[in-house]
Formats: C-alpha cells, sequence, structure tokens
C-alpha cells in the first residue's frame, strides 16, 4: 500500500543538458519498492498536482530518479538543495514480473530510468537508445555496474551505432537467447518491440509513460484501452504484457 513518506535530498545534480538526477534518504521506501513502480513528488505548495517519476534505484536505501526538465514543476524541482526534504508518495503501481532467467532491457530516453532499477534486481543485458551522445553515456555509466553487456544506438551517430534500438535489437536477439523483453520509452518504440518479441515467441513487458494526476486510479486522466478493457496506467500498470496493450492485427495492412 502506498504511503507518504518525507525524503531528504542527498543530491540533485544535472547529468545531461535538462536532465537530472535525484537522490533521496528513504531506506523504507527502498524497502517496500519494485523494479518497475513510480512516485508522486510533491514539489511545493505552489503546484497543486504531484509529479509522476519512476524509481530508477533502491540500492542502499536511498532512492535514484531522474527526471528531464520540461516545464515550471521540473524546474522547480531542479532547484532544489541537498539537506531539503520532499513529500514522495509511493511505492505506486505494479512492478516488473519476476524472472530467475537473463533478460534484456531496451529503453529509449528517460524511459530508461525503471529498467536501470531492474537492472538492479535481475540477470540482464541493456539495449540503450536516445538521440545524442549527450543523452546516453551518463547511462551506460549508470547501467555499467548492473549488466553483462551494454548496446547502444544514437538517432544521429554521435556515439556507438547510428540509428534507433529498435534496428539493432534483431542483431542482439540473435547473438543471445533471453527468457523475456522489459521495454521503456516512446510508444512507438515500445510497439515495434513488442512486435518483434511476438515474432521471437518471446513475452515481453512494457512500461507506460502517461499523465497522472491523482496516481491512485481515481481520476481516470491515464486511461488506455487494452485486451481486457479500459485500464488505469497508474493502478493497473504501468506495467503491462504487451500483448495486452498493442493490437498487432490492426498493424496489419492486409487487414
Amino acid at each position: 500500500m502506498a504511503k507518504n513518506f518525507e525524503a531528504e535530498i542527498l543530491s540533485n545534480e544535472e547529468v545531461a543538458e535538462k536532465i537530472f538526477r535525484l537522490t533521496l534518504a528513504a531506506p523504507e521506501l527502498a524497502e517496500i519498492s519494485r523494479a518497475g513502480q513510480f512516485v508522486q513528488v510533491k514539489i511545493s505548495d505552489e503546484f497543486t498536482l504531484r509529479r509522476p517519476l519512476g524509481i530508477a534505484s533502491t540500492a542502499g536505501g536511498r532512492v535514484k530518479i531522474f527526471y528531464r526538465l520540461v516545464g515550471r514543476g521540473t524546474e522547480n524541482l531542479s532547484k532544489k538543495k541537498s539537506g531539503e526534504r520532499l513529500n514522495i508518495l509511493g511505492a505506486l503501481g505494479n512492478g516488473f514480473s519476476p524472472c530467475n532467467r537473463k533478460i534484456l532491457l531496451v529503453g529509449g530516453g528517460m524511459g530508461l530510468a525503471p529498467l536501470l532499477c531492474a537492472a538492479e534486481n535481475y540477470s540482464a543485458d541493456v539495449l540503450i537508445g536516445g538521440r545524442t551522445s549527450d543523452e546516453v553515456i551518463f547511462w551506460q555509466e549508470e547501467f555499467r555496474p548492473h549488466v553483462e553487456k551494454i548496446f547502444i544506438t544514437t538517432d544521429d551517430g554521435s556515439y556507438a551505432k547510428k540509428g534507433f534500438a529498435i534496428d539493432l535489437l534483431p542483431e542482439v536477439l540473435s547473438a543471445e537467447n533471453y527468457s523475456a523483453i522489459f521495454t521503456c520509452g516512446p510508444e512507438i518504440m515500445m510497439r515495434g518491440i513488442a512486435k518483434l518479441a511476438k515474432e521471437k515467441n518471446l513475452p515481453c513487458e512494457v512500461s507506460f509513460e502517461k499523465r497522472m494526476a491523482c496516481g491512485l486510479g481515481a481520476c481516470l486522466s491515464c486511461s488506455i484501452d487494452t485486451a481486457r478493457g479500459r485500464k488505469k496506467v497508474c493502478k493497473d500498470g504501468p506495467i503491462f504484457d504487451a500483448k495486452e496493450v498493442f493490437d498487432y492485427e490492426s498493424d496489419n495492412p492486409e487487414n
């Protein structure tokens, strides 16, 4: 059950252009969290709504969160200093399924945050996609202690292999037998990854990113259509079996 925590900020630093890493002293929250879950952060009394942010790490009783500066709320958050406290509601949503065999994590942009937490808890390799070198190098360093292999693509070719993560995925899958794929990032990327996973008969779980007002399933602002009817990303997700949320038949031009 979600709880309110008053967490002390240990650090809040910019790790790439407009991308920040927030580290909180929150041992109880770290203890109850699962990879794939998220928190709702109260930035200040100036903002009525909390901000939903994925949990990227729970190691050592510290909760690590990454966020991109995109508006007044995250700009205000970026100005918070070490020693200040934040009110955190969590842990919210479900998590990735337990898995005893090696998995492949595939993420793009800020979608890599919940996958980092998965890397701490599973035997895994990771495929990192980003627009530029600035967007992937810091992720490479974050994942390095927790995974066996790291594969990287950049849209502009400024680092590693030029292209999108989905372009490199067939080559990665052909080199090793993975038990499942966990993915988070732009929906169009996850759809392509999930379709390839289906063709390879690999289980695939996707982490959806939606605007959330309450984070508790009350406001319905994050509802999506699934094979099992209308679901709320904040309460029924954010982790879903790819087969439940992507209609592959509608992608077939012959239908």
